[in-house]
């Protein structure tokens, strides 16, 4: 049986020759791998539509086990991703974090949103850094983990000053600082802009401008908070972090 959805391709596998396993996040049905015949060859109709990135209509051959894709209709090429290895760095990021956080063929479509939204930012040239760290934080649920970020998560005090706890799992008030000695004190706007990128809706995304050093506390209590409790480790994430010490001698 045939069936059409709207994708974004996340990984590809080479198999055999000339074939791909192309797993695409959709709109429809969540992540799904197809298996794209003759896809390595340069002439083929699957070549250009199977590239990393890339969304699309998908038109998929379905069965009982892998599907087959049969045809695809590019709708974003992601271009301007694609010709810069830094953005190529985080969009990479980006996909592997949905592959490794996502179930297979479980329908989410707020997900599928934010997905597109985040590739079709980082190609439009909006900060790479900010937007990974949205989406780092807008995982989180998906992940399972809900940080304390609306108030102290030892007291429960909404006013105050804030550090963040690894420990106790989110946002620790200056009365309870005794509560976790290892804590990560906060600049009042990384505060902010944790509590933001967490709550908002990413299609509202304006011009957000932010400092180096924030961009550091940020990074810094995103990367500790995902190493504590997500259990992840990605090859895209070690990628990243070499490559932006390569970039800070540029």
């Amino acid at each position: 049986m045939l069936q059409k959805c709207e994708g974004i391709v996340i990984r590809t596998t080479d198999y055999g020759e000339t074939n791909k396993i192309v797993t695409l996040y959709t709109r429809e049905w969540g992540k799904i791998g197809v298996m794209a015949r003759g896809a390595k060859k340069p002439n083929s109709r699957l070549s250009s539509i199977t590239q990393l990135f890339n969304h699309g209509y998908y038109l998929i051959q379905k069965s009982s086990g892998i599907g087959g894709l049969q045809q695809g209709e590019l709708i974003t090429s992601m271009r301007g991703i694609g010709e810069d290895i830094f953005l190529t760095g985080y969009a990479s990021y980006i996909v592997e974090l949905t592959d490794k956080a996502t179930d297979e063929k479980k329908p989410n479509p707020f997900h599928f949103e934010l997905l597109y939204q985040t590739l079709h930012y980082l190609n439009e040239g909006y900060d790479p850094e900010i937007l990974k760290n949205i989406y780092e934080m807008k995982m989180l649920n998906v992940l399972g983990l809900y940080p304390i970020l609306n108030q102290c998560s030892v007291c429960g005090q909404t006013d105050g000053h804030f550090s963040f706890s690894i420990r106790e799992g989110g946002f620790i008030c200056h009365r309870c600082l005794d509560k976790d000695p290892y804590h990560f004190k906060l600049k009042p706007a990384t505060v902010k802009l944790l509590r933001l990128f967490y709550y908002f809706d990413l299609s509202r995304l304006g011009n957000i401008s932010v400092k180096e050093e924030t961009k550091a506390e940020l990074k810094k209590i995103i990367s500790a908070y995902y190493e504590e409790y997500s259990g992840l480790h990605l090859k895209s994430k070690k990628f990243l972090d070499s490559m932006a010490q390569f970039r800070n001698l540029l």
